[in-house]
């Protein structure tokens, strides 16, 4: 498995792979317009080429054999302000895997790629909103030290996730 910095050329499958993970994880959840118009705007290959051309943002992919089989999105500024307690706040904002890979440790190799990154970038927070439903990543992110520091929401169309904000100074 390689990492790497997305290209410009990557946001087709970047939007690909966004929209797969977000539909087999969280699809059920949505009536179809909402998750329609969310994926299009949230996944869209221009979404994606915008991020990858945005210097406030690094997006690093995980692939083999020129397979892309996960992503992170890291925002170079905090998220969520009013639940800062460091002084140089990184958001990692979405990190999803191939649903097909799921258990090969690419999760784990972007996530510590993404710690490196906030070092590098001198960070001494990282912020993440985890949906409260979601166990799973709850667990992934506890074992990176990461603990909820509010209560918050996402929305999806008309509909309204509670979510928590998870935190690790570093």
């Amino acid at each position: 498995m390689n990492l790497r910095f997305a290209a410009p050329a990557d946001a087709a499958a970047l939007a690909d792979l966004g929209a797969r993970s977000f539909v087999a994880k969280f699809g059920y959840m949505y009536t179809p317009e909402d998750l329609e118009n969310f994926l299009a705007e949230s996944h869209s290959e221009a979404k994606a080429a915008k991020e990858i051309a945005d210097p406030a943002m690094q997006v690093l992919l995980a692939e083999e054999e020129g397979r892309l089989l996960g992503f992170c999105k890291l925002v170079l500024a905090c998220g969520w302000p009013d639940h800062a307690r460091g002084r140089t706040v990184i958001e990692l904002k979405q990190l999803y895997t191939d649903p097909e890979t799921t258990g090969r440790g690419i999760g784990s190799a972007l996530m510590d790629r993404a710690m490196e990154i906030a070092r590098e970038q001198e960070a001494d927070e990282m912020q993440l909103s985890v949906w409260s439903g979601n166990e799973g990543a709850q667990k992934f992110y506890a074992r990176y030290g990461f603990g909820k520091v509010a209560d918050i929401f996402f929305m999806v169309g008309d509909q309204r996730d509670d979510e928590f904000l998870y935190a690790r100074m570093m």
